[in-house]
C-alpha cells in the first residue's frame, strides 16, 4: 500500500504530518431539514465533526445520508436549520468552502476517454494551491495507470482516482460518499487502508456508508441515520454497548442434561434453546459465570464454548428499530 504523505503547507516541512493542533469542530450541523415535494429526506439532523477524525454517517439506502453531506458541501440548500464548515455557511461562502472541502460523491463519473492524469490536472486547475498531480498519483498507487482511459480502469482504480480528485484541492476535510460500493472484498480492504492513510496525513474524513463492517473498522464516531433522522451518535464501541441488552453463549455437553430448568431457573438466564445437541443460552452480564458454575456442580464441563458479542450490525438494527430483514418495527 503506497504511503499517503501530508501535503506541504506553510509552516510544515516535507514528510512531516501537519500539526492540526487541538481538536476543533470543523463541521457543525444543527436541526437540518430538507424535503423534496412531499418526501422528507432529512428531518432535524444535528451532528458535529471534529478535526482529525473519521466521522461516519451510517444508514440504509434512502436514509438521508447523501442529502446531509451534500448540504454540508454546499450542493443542497436546506429548507431549515444551519450548516457551518470551519465556521462558514457553505451556501454563502461557496468559493472558500470549495477550497476547504474535497468531495467524492456516490454517483461521480468521468468521460470514458479521459486519462487518470488528465482528470487530476483538470481538477487541479480549479484550485489556487492544488496538490501536485504526479505526486498524488504516486501516493495513491495510480502512477502505473496515469495514462489509462477512465473506462479501462478497474473498480478499485476508479475509487482511488475519486479519492485523488477529492484531495487535489488540498482540502482540510474530505467527504467520501459510498466509497466502496461495488468493490470486491480485497479492493474494499485496500481502500479502507487508503482512507486511514489520508486521515493520518492530516485530512479530516466524513465517510458515508451503509456497510456496517466498514464503519466499525474505520470510524472514530458514527451517526446512524434512518428515515432522515439521527437515531444514535457515538463511537462504534459506544453504539454496541448501548444496544447490548443481553449476553449469549453456546456450547455442547459431554453428557445429558435432561432437565433444562436447572439453567432456566438461574436468575442470570433469560432463555435456553437446544438445536442438534448445541445449547444456546441468553441472559444478563452474569450469564457465563452462572451457567458454567451450575454445570460444574453437576459434573458437566461445556465443550466448544462460544460467547457471542453484539456487532455494529446488530446495534444498528436495535437502535434504528428495524428487524433483521430491514422492515420497520
Amino acid at each position: 500500500m503506497p504511503e499517503i504523505r501530508p501535503e506541504n503547507r506553510p509552516g510544515n516541512s516535507p514528510g512531516t504530518p501537519r500539526d492540526i493542533g487541538p481538536a476543533q469542530d470543523l463541521v457543525v450541523v444543527r436541526n437540518l431539514r430538507k424535503t423534496y415535494g412531499a418526501t422528507v429526506a432529512v428531518d432535524d439532523v444535528s451532528l458535529t465533526v471534529r478535526s482529525g477524525e473519521i466521522f461516519g454517517i451510517l444508514g440504509p439506502n434512502g436514509a438521508g445520508k447523501t442529502t446531509t453531506v451534500e448540504s454540508i458541501a454546499g450542493l443542497r440548500a436546506p429548507d431549515s436549520g444551519t450548516v457551518r464548515v470551519t465556521g462558514l455557511d457553505p451556501r454563502k461562502r461557496r468559493a472558500e468552502i470549495t477550497s476547504l472541502v474535497g468531495v467524492q460523491l456516490q454517483a461521480s463519473e468521468l468521460p470514458d476517454k479521459i486519462k487518470a492524469r488528465e482528470a487530476l490536472e483538470l481538477y487541479a486547475s480549479f484550485y489556487p494551491a492544488p496538490r501536485d498531480p504526479g505526486e498524488l498519483l504516486e501516493q495513491l498507487g495510480l502512477a502505473q495507470v496515469q495514462n489509462t482511459a477512465f473506462a479501462k480502469l478497474s473498480g478499485g482504480q476508479k475509487q482511488r482516482l475519486s479519492i485523488a480528485l477529492a484531495l487535489i484541492g488540498n482540502p482540510r476535510i474530505a467527504i467520501l460518499d459510498e466509497l466502496t460500493t461495488g468493490l470486491d472484498p480485497q479492493a474494499r480492504r485496500d481502500t479502507w487502508e487508503l482512507v486511514r492513510g489520508v486521515r493520518d496525513a492530516g485530512v479530516t474524513i466524513l465517510l458515508v456508508t451503509h456497510f456496517m463492517e466498514e464503519a466499525e473498522y474505520l470510524c472514530d464516531r458514527i451517526a446512524i441515520i434512518d428515515g432522515g433522522r439521527v437515531v444514535a451518535l457515538d463511537t462504534p464501541a459506544g453504539l454496541i454497548a448501548a444496544a447490548r441488552s443481553e449476553q449469549r453463549i453456546s456450547f455442547r455437553l459431554p453428557g445429558p442434561l435432561t432437565d433444562h430448568s436447572v439453567l432456566t431457573a438461574l436468575p442470570a438466564v433469560h432463555e435456553v434453546t437446544v438445536e442438534n445437541g448445541r445449547f444456546v443460552v441468553t441472559g444478563n452480564d452474569d450469564l457465563l459465570v452462572a451457567v458454567v458454575t451450575e454445570l460444574a456442580a453437576r459434573g458437566l464441563a461445556p465443550l466448544d464454548l462460544h460467547t457471542e458479542q453484539t456487532t455494529l450490525d446488530e446495534a444498528f438494527l436495535t437502535l434504528s428499530g428495524r428487524t433483521s430483514e430491514g422492515a420497520d418495527r
